[in-house]
């Protein structure tokens, strides 16, 4: 029995007929609902927190906070909306506004422009308190605070050292690299030095070159991960006091809130994480049909990674995927597209080697995971060329995807799993 299947792309639907019977998988999120009284939820964090006394009695009269927040490229974690309710908790704890600092953990992205700050953190945060921004490579910004287990000498930017209580702040979400973000990322490698992130970051490769990436560092993957391991040691050091971290639905409001240990409450938030994206599916399939779930997740290749790695997760080693991604940008950001000029994947991790980026990073995966499993995407007929340099079949229907597909398989009875939300949900092998 044939039946119709919709998917998104770009503003559009695209929808194709597949035999129902042999669907095994179709992968979506768990509905839930979106807090409604922000401020409220925020407060109730930070009085019952996990593993940790409450907000009020973790900070004293006399202390000097510093807020670490994420940048511009964490504009949907709405720093906006909660940061209000933290700075007026620490008010009635007995620290006023001018003993608070709010560190912009950049990582090594660009320093904010005029208006930014106003954007990402909103007039009344902006108004009340003094904001920093923590960039990597201005390295007279940073302190040495020790090694960790696997050598790397750790610096951090010396307003969060010469604080007295350092509160850490973000969106939970699942991290291809570091199995989620958020909790430690807001250190490592937010308000860390260029030579701790270069030196944490290259442990997404794999231990010997010409091999490509590390297979510890993947999504949903904490345990012997050792990127996740090792920040997790440059923020130890640095004795966090308190975490707020938000969890976030899939239309983007907030779905939870915790607060508390640094380390713990932040686990705790993963496995909402989990409950919420985290989708489990009886077995892998022959071929994987996978959108972005439309403009704007699918507006470049570099945003459609995300949907190209979560279907990767769910093909068998001899399957194929297909993928809906219109890429109206298709040359945006050019820190990502540019990595394609690197033909040879060995040339693409030598390079990586030298200069570590997520853009590059990313790049690199797709390209291998490419190699390994054929990528037939649906996209625009202009952006024929590139997908072909980046090794992926590039067509502009999803009929002409499907019969690719059948000739790559080599079959006519393969197991299908849909994907109509690729960009939000990972599929969960289920243990035998």
């Amino acid at each position: 029995m044939q039946k119709k299947f919709h998917f998104g792309f770009g503003d559009r639907t695209l929808s194709v007929m597949l035999p129902e019977d042999r669907i095994i998988n179709i992968v979506e999120g768990k509905k839930v609902p979106a807090i409604k009284d922000v401020p409220a939820a925020v407060r109730q964090a930070l009085n019952s927190p996990i593993n940790s006394p409450p907000l009020r009695e973790v900070v004293a009269p006399g202390d000097k906070v510093a807020i670490i927040v994420g940048d511009i490229t964490r504009q949907w974690v709405r720093h906006d909306l909660f940061l209000p309710t933290l700075l007026d908790e620490l008010n009635a704890a007995g620290v006023p506004d001018a003993d608070i600092c709010v560190v912009v953990g950049m990582g090594a992205h660009r320093l904010h422009k005029e208006g930014e700050n106003l954007a990402v953190y909103g007039e009344e945060v902006v108004r009340r308190v003094k904001i920093f921004q923590s960039h990597a490579k201005i390295t007279e910004d940073f302190a040495y605070v020790g090694k960790t287990s696997r050598g790397v000498e750790t610096w951090i930017n010396k307003h969060v050292t010469g604080a007295d209580k350092v509160i850490l702040t973000g969106g939970i979400v699942y991290h291809l690299m570091a199995g989620f973000g958020g909790g430690r990322k807001s250190i490592m490698p937010g308000v860390s030095g260029y030579s701790s992130i270069q030196g944490n970051h290259c442990f997404c490769l794999h231990d010997e070159v010409g091999k490509g990436i590390s297979p510890h560092c993947v999504a949903g993957k904490l345990v012997g991960n050792n990127m996740h391991e090792d920040m997790t040691e440059m923020a130890a050091m640095v004795k966090p006091a308190f975490l707020l971290n938000a969890v976030y639905t899939p239309e983007g409001g907030f779905a939870r809130f915790v607060a508390g240990h640094w380390y713990d409450a932040w686990l705790d938030g993963c496995r909402t994480v989990e409950e919420i994206y985290g989708v489990s599916i009886s077995s892998k399939a022959d071929l994987v049909i996978g959108s972005a779930g439309g403009f704007p997740k699918d507006i470049n290749l570099y945003q459609g990674s995300k949907t190209i790695d979560n279907a990767f997760m769910a093909v068998k080693e001899t399957g194929a995927v297909i993928l809906l991604l219109e890429c109206r940008d298709i040359l945006e950001p050019p820190d990502f597209s540019g990595w394609f000029d690197y033909v040879s994947l060995y040339d693409r991790e030598i390079a990586l080697r030298q200069g570590f980026t997520v853009p590059g990073f990313i790049a690199l995966k797709c390209g291998l995971m490419a190699k390994q499993v054929p990528h037939i995407i649906v996209t625009l007929p202009e952006n024929k060329a590139f997908m072909e340099r980046a090794g992926m079949i590039a067509v502009d229907s999803l009929e002409a995807a499907v019969a690719i597909a059948e000739e790559k398989l080599g079959k006519k009875d393969y197991s299908i799993t849909l994907m109509p939300h690729a960009a939000n949900t990972v599929p969960l092998v289920k243990e035998k």
